[in-house]
């Protein structure tokens, strides 16, 4: 590893951002994206806060930006791998103290400058010599750490580790401080995405929008059953999550799960996720949701007996209920509202009994 632990100092222009960051999206990246376009893709990323702390305090050497010298438009260049949003946040700065850049907020800070000094010619970087040098602080920091990614960023990263590095599950985890079942989760949920993403018929803006979702999906049984997947293969084999003959039911399962053009998704909170792998281990509410152009939730969690439980709390609960007024009851016997209510619940436990018949019977021999 070969990281220049003297902090060095170059000015603004000498600096370029990182085309290949991931916090841009997968759609947005790539070595050709010219610098002007990966800042305007940064410019809701709350840059304002940074750099009025810049004009304040100045930038702190220890919040140096971390640098590799790479090839950027058929031309050796210094790009930030850590640190863009500070970089960014002086390079808007710098277009509104030079007036190209006519937004109001960032005019308003611009006018609070009374000296500019070296900020924007001294700034602070550590060099290394490429960004494999980085890979463990960057996944410990934005994975793991206190800077956390996007969950879908995250996972663009741990897939990009395995597939550009070579890396196995194991070795990833030593480097980002994760989780061996939690890096090969985000790898499959990555993958996954991808698999969806070559499908014309899922609207894979929806899914990358609740990636979170999608990730957790995978943690049901009836999820993984339904689509085939493996959740405990490794890299090769995990590259394609589905196989050929299931594609139908992942089609299916994009739609029911994040909703198509004109059609809102079954699930409509991340809590049900849980309850929506309920549903996919039911043959009868599979075919309800396959036969049924706008299903419902509630009905295919029915089908698949999901509200069972519920039920037999609610009977338990009625039942405590009961116990705890037998005790005191009899001092009411000639009270009307006690008769009418008493009457009510004999009706409702008849139409219940009835459900069971030998357990009516079970429980007059126990009165005998």
């Amino acid at each position: 590893m070969a990281i220049d632990t003297t902090i060095k100092y170059a000015a603004l222009d000498a600096l370029n951002l990182d085309p290949m960051n991931p916090r841009l999206g997968r759609g947005n990246t790539g070595p050709a994206v010219q610098q002007a376009a990966v800042l305007d893709l940064m410019k809701d990323w709350s840059l304002e806060e940074l750099a009025v702390s810049f004009i304040e305090n100045g930038f702190w050497p220890q919040e140096a930006l971390i640098v590799a010298k790479e090839q950027l438009y058929g031309k050796p260049a210094l790009v930030v791998i850590e640190g863009n949003r500070r970089l960014a946040a002086l390079m808007f700065l710098s277009e509104a103290l030079d007036g190209t850049l006519k937004d109001r907020k960032w005019k308003e800070i611009a006018a609070q400058v009374k000296s500019i000094g070296t900020l924007l010619t001294r700034i602070p970087y550590i060099e290394v010599t490429s960004r494999k040098d980085v890979e463990s602080f960057l996944g410990f920091r934005h994975v793991t750490g206190i800077k956390e990614w996007k969950p879908a960023e995250k996972a663009e990263y741990i897939s990009k580790l395995i597939e550009d590095s070579g890396m196995g599950y194991v070795e990833v985890m030593r480097k980002i401080g994760s989780r061996t079942a939690t890096v090969r989760q985000n790898y499959i949920s990555y993958r996954l995405l991808l698999q969806m993403e070559a499908r014309d018929q899922i609207d894979i803006s929806k899914v990358e929008d609740k990636f979170s979702v999608l990730f957790l999906s995978l943690r049901t049984d009836g999820v993984r059953t339904y689509l085939n997947i493996d959740l405990q293969a490794e890299p090769t084999q995990a590259k394609v999550p589905v196989p050929k003959e299931h594609l139908r039911n992942l089609e299916n399962f994009a739609r029911w799960l994040f909703g198509v053009k004109n059609i809102p998704p079954i699930v409509t909170d991340s809590r049900q996720v849980e309850q929506f792998g309920q549903i996919l281990e039911s043959r009868k509410a599979i075919e309800y949701l396959e036969r049924t152009p706008l299903p419902s939730f509630d009905a295919a969690f029915q089908l698949a007996g999901g509200d069972e439980p519920a039920i037999v709390r609610q009977i338990e609960e009625a039942a405590d209920k009961v116990e705890a007024s037998l005790s005191r009851a009899h001092r009411y016997a000639k009270s009307k509202k006690l008769r009418t209510a008493s009457k009510r619940l004999g009706e409702d436990v008849f139409q219940l009994l009835t459900l069971f018949p030998q357990l009516k019977e079970e429980i007059e021999a126990k009165e005998d």
